[in-house]
């Protein structure tokens, strides 16, 4: 009943079906079809890969707005409201939009037993199709090839890169992940991958399906300097293309790169400034995001991101060791107890002089003792905390101007950290991520 809250929308969701995760597209298929969604918008492109999807996604939305373009994104999951999750032309959906598209997927679905996510994807797509769109992005939640969103025939796939996470899901090989999200190829439709090391599984697919496929390091790259980064790719006829002198980002350029390649596929006006802008105008928030915070008269830096497993620890540490900062970095860390913990902290551990850990407020959390085991048989200094929160103060108060506080590990614990801020600002919490 569209008299429903959408915080009573939500609950109700949860409950709905009986796991939270249950690959497969045909429920979710079916019940599109009861609810006669076509295409949500005249361009689709549908944006999978193990990290650095939402910022992808962010990037290419900011270039096809900038050509006053109407854009629909779609992603997830949240960190402090639902509404994040689905944007129709820059602008959160209300709560008002989500409830009527939840009420209406809820009608048709009749007998269907539906995920919290399956219920939400088929919500968003219901309102892009209303919105009088120009295109849509769709973040896929988890893999590709039986993800939800692929019940949408995409005419532009992106694969940001192929690495280990969700291996209950995807299998524990990058040729088994691989193959998972090479699903979101349609033949005869151009993709593109921006991982160096593409593992044969797609590549073997796409030729399959006789998919244009073009390639970071063959067909499209960037080079980095000191003072800027260039980029270089090919047109919609195959034409060379190239943008020099951009403005380094604090958003991954790799992703950047990747999204202009993504664009220079469309056949759209190619106005080299007007480009440049709008990747410098891209945020995303929780990803390596610069904060300040005044904490007991002092003025602290933090850097929040939700790297989570490996392969973003990784980048993550490339990031911070580009980015030295005068004094000490103090890590606050949470992490779910499905992720590679050994992974993560080994990535990292060589950029933190000191540790703070806490659960998460989820049942899905490591708890601060393992987290804390793990760090202690590497030799870190680490103290352990109830909660994101008090891990935040304690490190905080250690804190002077030359320091640099890093929060990451989750969306939970970036969440966390974003209520935190409010606070500190005077304002008053939205609620945890999804």
């Amino acid at each position: 009943m569209t008299s429903r809250s959408l915080a009573d929308w939500l609950a109700y969701l949860e409950q709905l079906h009986p796991t939270a995760i249950d690959m497969g597209l045909d429920r979710v298929r079916a019940v599109a079809s009861r609810l006669a969604l076509g295409r949500p918008a005249p361009l689709v492109i549908t944006v999978t890969g193990t990290n650095g999807k939402g910022s992808t996604c962010a990037f290419i939305a900011s270039l096809l707005r900038a050509q006053g373009l109407k854009v629909g994104v779609y992603s997830s999951p949240h960190l402090l409201r639902y509404n994040e999750r689905v944007q129709l032309d820059g602008t959160n959906a209300s709560d008002q939009q989500l409830c009527e598209a939840f009420a209406a997927v809820d009608a048709a679905r009749g007998e269907v037993s539906l995920t919290y996510f399956e219920v939400g994807t088929l919500a968003a797509l219901w309102l892009f199709e209303r919105a009088g769109l120009d295109a849509v992005i769709l973040e896929v939640g988890l893999g590709g090839r039986l993800d939800a969103v692929n019940i949408v025939d995409s005419d532009l796939a992106v694969v940001t890169n192929v690495g280990l996470d969700h291996a209950d899901w995807l299998g524990d090989t990058r040729e088994s992940v691989a193959y998972e999200k090479a699903g979101i190829l349609r033949a005869g439709k151009p993709a593109l991958c921006g991982d160096p090391d593409v593992p044969a599984p797609l590549l073997e697919y796409a030729a399959s399906l006789k998919v244009p496929l073009f390639l970071r390091g063959r067909d499209f790259d960037l080079v980095m300097d000191s003072e800027a980064w260039h980029w270089r790719g090919v047109g919609q006829a195959g034409e060379a293309m190239q943008l020099h002198g951009l403005p380094p980002l604090a958003l991954p350029m790799e992703n950047a790169a990747l999204a202009l390649q993504a664009y220079a596929l469309l056949g759209l006006p190619w106005d080299a400034g007007r480009l440049a802008t709008a990747l410098r105008q891209t945020q995303v928030a929780g990803r390596l995001d610069s904060r300040r915070v005044v904490s007991n008269g002092r003025s602290i830096s933090l850097l929040l991101d939700v790297g989570h497993n490996p392969h973003a620890a990784s980048y993550l540490a490339q990031y911070l060791a580009r980015r030295p900062v005068g004094g000490r970095r103090l890590a606050v860390f949470g992490l779910l107890s499905d992720k590679d913990l050994a992974g993560v902290v080994g990535a990292l551990q060589s950029h933190v002089a000191d540790w703070a850990v806490a659960p998460l407020p989820t049942p899905r959390t490591q708890t601060a003792e393992q987290l804390s085991a793990a760090l202690l048989e590497r030799g870190a200094a680490v103290s352990q905390y109830e909660s994101i929160a008090q891990a935040l103060d304690a490190q905080c108060a250690k804190a002077d101007s030359t320091d640099e506080v890093l929060v990451f590990g989750s969306f939970y614990c970036v969440a966390a950290a974003l209520e935190w801020l409010d606070q500190q600002a005077g304002g008053s919490g939205h609620g945890i991520a999804g």
